[in-house]
């Protein structure tokens, strides 16, 4: 359903995230033809196109750019619909709306915009055609059109801008607005660099960090050396004496400063005396956490008679989520209004979340939505935004809120800690059940969304991934799964793939040993036990591409892995070199996914790319520990994350062709990643690695 916006220039819209009724109640029934309604107001809840006079196409994105590639992928739909170029295409992103879905999560964004954003460019098209007919006098079906223009049999040329205006006032156009066939795309499938890459190269592009905003001072927060801990005294007369230094607020988090610079505000949070009360955790470390997960696993019911196992048990420890831009937000809260600036992935739910906290009605709350560098889930939250409302209402001025980098490892979101329990049973030469129970921190905990009290509120993102081994990858018989709980007061997040990258991770290194322990080739193994047929040809991509079973020296090894979600599959070969097992080097990656359509398929590959590193990190040497109720790192010299020295000499990834709408592709490939490095690890070193990451 699109509709034709009341405006000056040729604007169209289409209802995202909800039904239709939402845009009838704007003041018009839906007509035989969509596009014949004329809608006036708000644009919530829609995807709205405009075509301005200046010739070019701008759709107010409601989703967030964290560097996945979304804004590229949406202009290269309505560039493909439109006959527009790329340059004349702006994406910009729309502030927090009141109602409508502004999610930016569970690989989503593109599948959800696939549809409304190709319909609307294919409207537009047809009404500016129609308009370009009307004016030379000529039949619409013998104009075409290319690089934002009508062109005419005869060679003239009308721009999109200099028809906008009569484009906006017709109500039937004349020729059909249906998007293309797959069999006639020239731009959708056509691997594209990113729009925003030579901005973001020459530091054009901004961030939170870089606006500008009238009186905004910089601000940071000195935070307790524990998990949870609270002031119980500070002494903050020398750092309000110093240079630059404009307030000293205390906060839920911890004490904040605001001054003339950052380097002035972390100077006077260094002078702060604070006397602190340890969190709830000050007498618990990695050890004690451990074991309460492991006793947390749900007991495995019996195994079918007569049949051998192959079990294993895995730990996963917390990860961070360490996006390179730290946490940023700038906030003005004044009294009967708020504003703020922050990268967000949900919005609407912080827009809401600030508007309790500093006690204004909704309406009353600006949410301002800003690229961010990097994700990973992390922005799912809005902590720091709620933190920074907090203080700009109590300092009563404008702020810019900086979180550091150890201020968000040792205090931010991560990925909870979690203990895998799988049993295999297998009998005459099959598996035929399989059982995977598992237990992690309970990600319930409410300790980082604050409250003007001081409070807290959920602020945790649901799981997308599925239960332990209800997915039915693998003909494996009887499959069941189960799933406990401890509950600590750690603050959690979803994490790049959420529960999948450990579930799938430790249930992959059992297909392994199971093919082991039954005398077969892993890929072989899976090759006659994977029920999809896409996963087999992603599979048998890896193998082939990869040179499956070539010979490695001593030390050396393959492992594979594959995983299917979000409507897509993946497969990953790694080879590792762990001739030194303390300090392994991933050589070779090699994947392919099968996403359906693939927007960008150069866009595809940066993704899966990403997605071999986070396994690379998490498998290998990236994790927290609690050490006495505190985080142990605090930068990346000790959260090691994989860096350049890390990375594989040799990478691939290969797209498998495909006309289905898109799947989901931005988190699908950790999981295979990452066991497919443990598998390789396991072979390299005659090891049956259990807890991740290895070297930790």
């Amino acid at each position: 359903m699109v509709y034709s916006l009341a405006a000056s220039t040729l604007t169209v819209a289409a209802p995202l995230g909800c039904d239709t009724s939402s845009a009838r109640a704007e003041g018009a029934e839906p007509a035989r033809r969509p596009s014949d309604v004329l809608v006036t107001g708000t644009d919530e809840e829609m995807l709205v196109l405009e075509v301005t006079e200046a010739n070019k196409v701008v759709v107010r994105l409601p989703r967030v750019e964290v560097g996945q590639g979304v804004t590229t992928a949406v202009a290269m739909m309505i560039a493909e619909e439109l006959d527009a170029r790329l340059v004349d295409v702006d994406i910009p992103l729309a502030d927090a709306r009141a109602k409508g879905n502004q999610y930016t999560g569970g690989s989503s964004s593109v599948s959800s915009l696939y549809g409304p954003a190709r319909e609307l460019a294919a409207t537009a098209r047809a009404k500016l055609v129609t308009a370009a007919a009307r004016r030379w006098h000529l039949p619409a079906r013998s104009l075409r059109t290319r690089d934002t223009k009508v062109i005419a049999p005869d060679g003239r040329t009308a721009t999109f801008g200099s028809l906008s205006a009569s484009a906006a006032r017709i109500q039937r156009p004349a020729v059909p607005g249906r998007p293309r066939p797959a069999s006639r795309h020239r731009v959708i499938g056509r691997p594209t660099t990113r729009i925003d890459a030579r901005d973001i190269v020459t530091g054009k592009a901004e961030y939170a960090g870089d606006l500008a905003v009238a009186g905004a001072k910089p601000t940071v927060v000195a935070r307790p050396p524990t998990l949870g801990g609270k002031v119980v005294s500070v002494d903050d007369r020398v750092a309000r004496s110093m240079p630059g230094v404009h307030a000293v607020v205390e906060v839920a988090g911890g004490v904040a400063v605001v001054a003339d610079s950052f380097h002035h505000a972390f100077k006077a949070r260094d002078a702060l005396r604070i006397t602190w009360k340890p969190g709830p955790l000050a007498s618990l470390s990695d050890a004690a956490i451990r074991a309460r997960l492991r006793a947390a696993v749900p007991r495995l019911g019996s195994a079918p008679r007569g049949s051998a196992q192959t079990e294993g048990e895995f730990e996963f420890a917390f990860v961070s989520h360490a996006p390179m831009e730290v946490l940023t937000a700038v906030a003005d809260v004044r009294a009967g209004r708020a504003e703020v600036w922050f990268s967000s992935q949900t919005p609407m739910d912080a827009r809401e979340s600030i508007a309790a906290a500093v006690g204004l009605p909704k309406s009353k709350v600006r949410v301002h939505v800003i690229r961010g560098g990097g994700s990973f889930g992390r922005r799912l939250n809005h902590d720091a935004a709620i933190e920074a409302a907090l203080i700009s209402k109590a300092a009563r001025r404008p702020v810019k809120l900086m979180w550091s980098r150890a201020d968000d490892i040792r205090h931010g979101r991560m990925r909870p800690a979690s203990h895998h329990r799988i049993r295999a049973s297998h009998a005459r030469g099959r598996v035929v059940a399989f059982a995977h129970a598992m237990a992690s921190v309970s990600e319930s905990y409410e300790g980082q969304g604050l409250s003007a009290q001081g409070g807290v509120k959920p602020a945790v993102a649901p799981a997308a991934g599925p239960l332990p081994s209800d997915s039915g990858l693998y003909n494996f018989g009887r499959i069941s799964g189960d799933w406990g709980s401890v509950e600590l007061a750690i603050p959690l997040g979803a994490w790049r793939s959420v529960d999948s990258g450990t579930m799938r991770t430790a249930e992959e290194i059992v297909v392994d040993e199971v093919a082991a322990a039954l005398g077969k080739d892993p890929v072989a193994f899976r090759r006659t036990t994977l029920r999809n047929k896409a996963v087999k040809a992603v599979l048998a991509k890896v193998a082939d591409a990869g040179d499956w079973g070539r010979t490695l020296p001593a030390g050396h090894g393959q492992g594979v892995a594959v995983h299917e979600e979000y409507g897509s599959c993946v497969a990953c070969l790694a080879e590792i070199d762990a001739t030194d097992p303390k300090n392994p080097r991933v050589t070779k990656v090699v994947m392919a996914a099968d996403v359906g359509t693939a927007v960008n398929p150069r866009g595809l590959q940066a993704q899966l790319m990403g997605t071999a590193i986070d396994g690379i990190s998490t498998v290998l040497q990236a994790g927290l520990h609690i050490d006495r109720g505190a985080v142990r790192e605090s930068s990346y010299a000790d959260f090691h994350y994989a860096r350049q020295r890390h990375a594989p000499l040799r990478f691939e990834a290969h797209i498998l062709p495909s006309r289905r709408e898109p799947g989901g592709a931005g988190e699908l490939g950790v999981p295979a990643a990452a066991g497919a490095v443990a598998n390789a690890y396991a072979r390299a070193t005659a090891t049956k690695p259990r807890r991740f990451p290895i070297n930790f």
